[in-house]
């Protein structure tokens, strides 16, 4: 199989991470039950017009996605490939409305059309003129994941030279209500939360879109080699390590060539023992921790491959991201750990590039 390099990398989040020295002023979010993007000016970026009729979470996308292209010196990719958890969640409460409101009757189709989960990848071709493969994943936490996998593929077939992936997600007042109602949210008596060793249940959630250009060959802006992904619907906690080390085994690699380990610690008591057993398996490897800065959300391992591709093109890690001390003096593994709510495990192997 050739090799699949990360060529460029762009992401709106809760940090301000479209600005070029985010790394220096990320802060950790530990208060609050919902976190809400840091969003651009859209009109920089979308003429307005097209703006009104977008949702939330294809405005991020768009914006990303033209970083990201830009960055990778791309006009038109071979393939778009999006991954998200929950769509255009803010187009479909809106239609779902209409119909309660109107009786189910005289209903405009607009936002029935612009609900679709894939409406994202669709407006991006749009706006790019671009009529090839076009694909979206709907896998929970693991929709990013089948989408590089996807990519992947498509590059190692022949497919495709350049691939835009991506992941995104927002939030919607009806959907963080019920989230509260059934405890997916943390109780505000239960705050400020406490990531790594948190005795209670549910987490803080929050929103973005990061996107990717995936290529078969390394340029000089390259942020990372995409190795190998592995993913898994269930597992027992006494599977974790074993499930860690059979990936490793196949990449004929062990934890010790495992430089630094990101794991998504969200602050969720009865999940993050997945990640306290992931832990004990890589004592001489960087522990690092991000969801105190992106908050919990279906692809929050959008923000962490981000920061994993700053990491190693940079060789440089933010302190805060740090649960223990160990350092090594140069990153060429990083290993990507994340699940929702103890389903949809995977595992994410990046190389330096």
């Amino acid at each position: 199989m050739s090799l699949v390099y990360i060529n460029s990398a762009a992401c709106i989040s809760v940090q301000d991470t479209l600005q070029e020295d985010f790394f220096q002023n990320l802060k950790p979010q530990n208060a609050v039950q919902v976190l809400k993007a840091i969003e651009p000016v859209y009109k920089e970026f979308i003429p307005p017009a097209m703006i009104r009729r977008m949702s939330k979470t294809v405005k991020m996308s768009s914006v990303a996605s033209q970083f990201t292209l830009k960055e990778a010196g791309i006009e038109n990719p071979d393939a778009i490939i999006v991954g998200t958890g929950m769509g255009c969640s803010q187009d479909s409460e809106k239609f779902l409305k209409n119909v309660i409101e109107h009786n189910e009757e005289f209903l405009t189709p607009t936002f029935f059309i612009q609900s679709t989960h894939n409406t994202v990848a669709g407006q991006i071709a749009l706006g790019l003129q671009c009529h090839a493969y076009n694909f979206t994943y709907v896998n929970t936490s693991s929709s990013l994941e089948f989408s590089f996998l996807d990519a992947k593929l498509q590059i190692n077939d022949g497919e495709a030279s350049a691939v835009l992936v991506g992941s995104t997600d927002e939030q919607t007042d009806r959907t963080m209500e019920l989230y509260r109602l059934n405890n997916t949210i943390k109780k505000e008596e239960n705050l400020p939360a406490d990531y790594l060793n948190s005795t209670t249940d549910g987490v803080i959630w929050g929103e973005g879109a990061s996107f990717f250009v995936l290529g078969k060959d390394k340029t000089e802006n390259s942020y990372a080699q995409l190795k190998d992904i592995q993913i898994v619907n269930r597992l027992g906690l006494e599977e974790t390590q074993q499930f860690i080390e059979d990936f490793l085994t196949e990449n004929k690699l062990s934890a010790e060539n495992i430089d630094a380990v990101i794991l998504g610690f969200s602050g969720d008591a009865r999940s993050d023992v997945y990640y306290t057993e992931a832990m004990a398996a890589f004592e001489n490897s960087t522990l690092l921790y991000y969801k105190h800065l992106s908050g919990e959300f279906n692809t929050a391992s959008g923000f962490s491959t981000f920061m994993a591709c700053h990491i190693l093109k940079n060789q440089k890690i933010p302190e805060m991201m740090m649960i223990t001390d160990m350092k090594k003096r140069e990153i060429k593994n990083i290993l990507l750990y994340n699940h929702l709510g103890g389903n949809d495990h995977s595992l994410v192997l990046l190389g330096k590039a």
